[in-house]
């Protein structure tokens, strides 16, 4: 409902105006539009004109949109972490993982170096990589900066293990083809085989799980990521 474009086209009154409502959502859902005005010290055309930036024809559609937004929000039901953890057995380890284990173990030990590649809750992920790989004896570097400047010098030679839940990540894509470009072998571990980062990867592994949002937030379980980036780390040291 709040979009970043409309946020970022606020004044400085319905600024505080956003504020004041997203503080007291529920009590805004049943006010009157003056009663709204004289309580942010406002004119009624600045709460109208709010209403507009929000793509809202008026107040009451504004009010309606409201109760559906909050509605939305006490909805969201999520999976209990047993039940995730369950589905990754039951849909992952029944499959031929031990051998993308072993390739990827493989090509890490004939690499000079090795990056681990994120952003956000997977940005989290590669810092947790390359720090549990670097603990068993490889030297290892993450990159969770969409816009870090990639070396040739520090790039060839080198596996890349790129993570992305939807594989569709625009800013990882970016990174993966400058790594390409310099000579890095892209192993990616995304939740599904058919998304972009999947099909430019030079080895891709998949852990199919079902993926759950808040809102615009992927809350996805990362729980096959840690088992896999582990299971890679182990198999190497061996």
């Amino acid at each position: 409902m709040f979009t970043r474009e409309a946020i970022a086209s606020f004044n400085e009154l319905e600024c505080s105006l956003y504020g004041y409502i997203t503080k007291n959502a529920e009590k805004v859902a049943y006010m009157r539009i003056r009663e709204l005005a004289d309580e942010n010290h406002v004119s009624t055309s600045t709460v109208l004109r709010f209403c507009r930036k929000v793509d809202c024809a008026g107040y009451s559609e504004f009010k309606v949109k409201l109760k559906m937004y909050m509605s939305e929000k006490q909805h969201i039901k999520l999976k209990s972490t047993q039940h995730s953890l369950s589905e990754f057995v039951e849909r992952t380890l029944k499959g031929s993982f031990e051998s993308y284990i072993q390739e990827t173990a493989r090509l890490i030990a004939q690499a000079e170096s090795v990056i681990f590649l994120g952003i956000g809750s997977s940005g989290i992920m590669a810092e947790y990589g390359s720090r549990y790989v670097s603990s068993l004896g490889k030297s290892s570097l993450y990159i969770k900066d969409p816009f870090f400047p990639i070396q040739s010098k520090d790039s060839s030679n080198s596996v890349t293990i790129a993570l992305s839940v939807s594989g569709e990540t625009a800013e990882i894509i970016d990174l993966i083809k400058c790594l390409k470009e310099v000579g890095s072998t892209i192993v990616s571990i995304t939740n599904n085989k058919v998304s972009t980062i999947a099909r430019i990867s030079d080895l891709n592994i998949a852990y199919f799980v079902t993926e759950e949002y808040s809102g615009k937030s992927n809350i996805t379980t990362q729980i096959p990521v840690v088992y896999l980036l582990e299971a890679i780390a182990k198999e190497l040291y061996k």
